[in-house]
């Protein structure tokens, strides 16, 4: 399954087609997980090569996903395409569950479903929907519909216990569930890419740079000191938010025998097996919670 969101451009004679390849295979397009782009990543096959997807204010190319099913997540600022297409081919769309914190992308994927799948049954996670989340917080109208879903989707495959779900995104979203199943609250804190790109852009001699292991802690130069603060020190932050919280669910429910930490988001694979206290990755966790919710609205 593949999650997108698009702001619209003009067409152009002149727009490509390019499809979807985070395996970077340079022999075809092969599908995947991963984040969409516009300033790293040769993760888009235009029928020759890889190639890095074009920049906001000049790209009216084509984005086509197919192939390995993933979770695409869109960067911090956006993209821009002329048009989405995916490649099905063997497959009946039989149901669609849709959320967005971004109202003008709900906007547009309810345009898109009036009009090109007006007869397939449609989850829209908003107030009214059944979620059978609980959700034990000061104003229940401030929780994002994808927090919902990741805490349904958490108790419904690591129900032996409470559970922190962390969701690598534009933010950094740390999700608690009760044993029971019910959002306790969480943290917020801003996300490994926004924060990159916030300290590259107001610190004259540091720069925007490849989010990748370094080969240690200690780095030898900027490139290398900037990805250890980065991968390690958003990964330190996660472990003592996570610890923290943990004793406080001890506190809140002292028969609980198991915490469980779940891992999400299309910047997840950055600190896995950095962070100590992550149990799970679960990649396709907000899937997995739209479908059981759709199942409950049928």
């Amino acid at each position: 399954m593949v999650a997108a969101a698009l702001l619209g451009s003009a067409p152009s004679a002149k727009a490509a087609i390019l499809t979807w390849d985070m395996n970077t295979s340079t022999t075809s397009a092969q599908g995947g997980t991963g984040t969409w782009t516009t300033n790293s990543g040769n993760n888009w096959w235009n029928g020759t090569t890889n190639v890095v997807w074009p920049a906001v204010a000049t790209t009216d190319d084509d984005a086509v996903f197919g192939g390995t099913a993933g979770t695409v997540t869109i960067a911090a600022g956006g993209v821009t395409a002329n048009d989405l297409t995916f490649s099905i081919t063997g497959y009946t769309i039989t149901g669609l569950a849709v959320c967005s914190t971004v109202p003008s992308v709900l906007r547009e994927a309810r345009t898109m479903i009036g009009r090109y799948f007006q007869d397939v049954r449609t989850t829209i996670i908003e107030p009214g929907v059944k979620t059978g989340v609980p959700l034990l917080v000061d104003n229940p109208k401030e929780i994002g519909a994808d927090r919902i879903v990741n805490t349904l989707a958490a108790h419904h495959l690591y129900g032996e216990g409470a559970a922190i779900v962390v969701d690598f995104g534009t933010s950094t979203n740390l999700d608690v569930v009760s044993p029971k199943g019910e959002f306790l609250g969480g943290a917020l804190a801003p996300g490994i890419e926004i924060s990159v790109e916030a300290l590259a852009s107001r610190a004259a001699q540091l720069r925007k740079v490849e989010l990748v292991k370094p080969k240690s802690v200690i780095g030898k130069n900027t490139v290398e000191a900037l990805q250890s603060g980065t991968i390690y020190g958003f990964a330190g932050q996660v472990d003592g938010l996570v610890t923290r919280i943990s004793d406080e669910l001890d506190a809140l429910y002292p028969d609980n025998e198991k915490i469980s930490v779940i891992a999400t988001g299309g910047l997840a694979p950055l600190v896995l097996g950095i962070s100590e206290l992550i149990d799970y990755h679960e990649p396709d966790l907000t899937l997995i919670g739209l479908r059981l919710v759709h199942e409950r609205n049928g």
